[in-house]
């Protein structure tokens, strides 16, 4: 493969890996602990944001958010939860998992995303009590009418945020919208941990509650405050009766120092890694204009595109068909638009009975496709991409 999804696990590879050799030796400790709280802090800095709660996945980050929310009592079962139908399973999973009904929302081809009107069409005739939004590939939609929508309607709003961080709105950074954002640090997102992700709130009672889903149900990792609230409700006399008493549903969502490591190491390369992604896509998308076989991607509502990939929507299935054939041959690995239409998936058809008319999502089933965008992409590789792109 001459241009492969992602080149490198981690931006400045060698470094990085010398770096976490050196780490592991040395270190005390490799189970959650100092290192992961460190990482923590500082990606609530960098997030503006007051609480960053670290995971060993995206997708585990994703379903403790609906859980802690369910253990708060601010959603039930039953409760309708809408999404983007143009998703990553474990956006859409987790509702079904936890005895919600999904409801799905059409996205917009030239912006990939769920704008206002979607939502605005759907609550016509479905009351909805959240919405689970994912802003895909580093764009997003107007996200800042839909939170006021969400505000009006009583909607609790969250995002799925693993492949826009660093993207930016005049009104903040994608992640901030709802109550509460998740990020991957997977390999090939604009960090790597190798695997991880974390949860981005400034709600401290839903902060609170990410930390015991993410470990077993306990107050482990709780503040003495907290620890003590929780304790003093259920009667819990001892230090000793405390390490094994659990207080609401959870799971071992556990990461290990070795991610908390990396990803302050990581954090040092993340405003370069954007800039740089940036700039590829500007670049690439010069080329594009150009070429009328290409729906051209809105973003003059985004004050800073932090892409994820090169996302690319033709007219017709034929002509994708065109281009996924040469991008093949010409050793660029590519991926459909995401996971299309989720409806369209055979876990959704086995679980939900209720779909809905996506003509949106379902152009980009048949449309659309993307390749790899980061830093270590070189000139020559550039190259290769704009002349594929370039109107026959």
């Amino acid at each position: 493969m001459k241009i492969p999804l992602m080149r490198k696990a981690f931006l400045k590879e060698e470094e990085t890996k010398k770096a976490l050799a050196d780490f592991i030796l040395n270190a005390d400790r490799l189970s959650m602990d100092i290192e992961c709280k460190k990482f923590e802090n500082k990606f609530a800095q960098y997030q503006k944001c007051k609480h960053a709660v670290l995971f060993n996945s995206g997708g585990s980050a994703n379903l403790a958010m609906l859980q802690a929310l369910k253990n708060l009592g601010k959603l039930k079962d039953g409760d309708k939860v809408a999404f983007s139908a143009l998703t990553w399973s474990t956006n859409t999973m987790p509702i079904i998992q936890l005895g919600m009904v999904p409801v799905a929302l059409d996205c917009e081809p030239d912006t990939l995303n769920t704008m206002s009107y979607h939502l605005i069409e759907r609550l016509k005739t479905t009351d909805l009590q959240a919405l689970f939004i994912t802003n895909i590939l580093g764009f997003t939609g107007d996200i800042d009418v839909i939170k006021q929508i969400c505000n009006e309607k009583n909607i609790i709003l969250i995002e799925d945020n693993c492949e826009s961080l660093g993207t930016e709105l005049p009104d903040g950074v994608t992640g901030n919208f709802g109550v509460g954002g998740s990020f991957s640090f997977f390999v090939a997102h604009h960090m790597s941990t190798i695997e991880g992700g974390m949860v981005c709130t400034s709600d401290d009672d839903f902060a609170e509650m990410l930390r015991i889903v993410r470990a077993n149900g306990w107050d482990r990792n709780l503040d003495t405050e907290q620890q003590q609230k929780w304790r003093s409700k259920f009667g819990i006399e001892s230090e000793f009766q405390a390490k094994y008493t659990f207080y609401d549903l959870g799971y071992n969502f556990r990461p290990t120092e070795i991610t908390g490591f990396l990803g302050q190491y990581q954090m040092q390369f993340l405003e370069e890694n954007i800039s740089k992604r940036e700039q590829n896509y500007l670049r690439i998308e010069n080329v594009l204009k150009d070429n009328p076989d290409f729906i051209h991607l809105k973003h003059d509502h985004i004050n800073r595109l932090s892409t994820f990939a090169f996302p690319f929507v033709c007219k017709t299935p034929e002509l994708r068909k065109h281009y996924l054939e040469n991008f093949t041959k010409a050793g660029v690995e590519i991926r459909p638009m995401i996971a299309g239409n989720m409806q369209e998936q055979p876990f959704y058809k086995k679980y939900v009975t209720e779909l809905y008319e996506m003509p949106g999502a379902d152009m980009m089933h048949a449309n659309g496709f993307y390749c790899g965008n980061y830093p270590e992409l070189l000139e020559e590789d550039l190259l290769i991409i704009e002349n594929l792109l370039k109107n026959r």
